[in-house]
């Protein structure tokens, strides 16, 4: 036989070997992650539930997914074990991280008002804001032809 009609064969039982092995990686590190569980830690199911486990059988796990609420779940049903600070970060809303960013406030009267130091006037005087709006009606603004808008033009 020659070398080139061998060469298509070669390569599939090379790329069959390559994908085996990466499943088995996978596989591995997926029991590995579960051999993590232990009882009180926080776990996603394979399904996107969050719950905390409460005892742990051979193919079995028993999860609190709500307070006094116990479901039974088979091991490879466990898609992440969660490190407790995720956990609570996710389920309860306790964030550990500490920001040096402002809270956002309740309410918008505090984002209108400029501090006092910024005002550059007098401390007691607030700026005057122009809005372009003028507060009454110039000499300017007549119509030329003295008719008021909603006026007919027949005479």
């Amino acid at each position: 036989m020659n070398l080139v009609t061998l060469l298509p064969f070669i390569a599939i039982i090379a790329a069959m070997f390559l994908m085996t092995r990466s499943a088995k990686k996978k596989q591995q590190q997926a029991a590995q992650m579960r051999d993590q569980m232990t009882p009180g830690t926080g776990v996603r199911t394979i399904g996107g539930m969050y719950a905390t486990v409460k005892e742990i059988g051979d193919d079995t796990v028993t999860l609190e997914v709500a307070p006094g609420v116990h479901a039974i779940y088979a091991k490879n049903a466990i898609g992440a074990v969660l490190e407790d600070a995720e956990y609570n970060r996710i389920v309860h809303g306790i964030d550990d991280v500490t920001t040096d960013t402002p809270a956002v406030p309740d309410d918008a009267s505090s984002l209108t008002e400029a501090p006092k130091a910024d005002l550059g006037k007098g401390e007691d005087e607030a700026p005057k804001l122009d809005l372009g709006k003028k507060d009454g009606p110039t000499g300017d603004d007549e119509p030329k032809d003295g008719k008021n808008d909603g006026e007919a033009g027949a005479k």
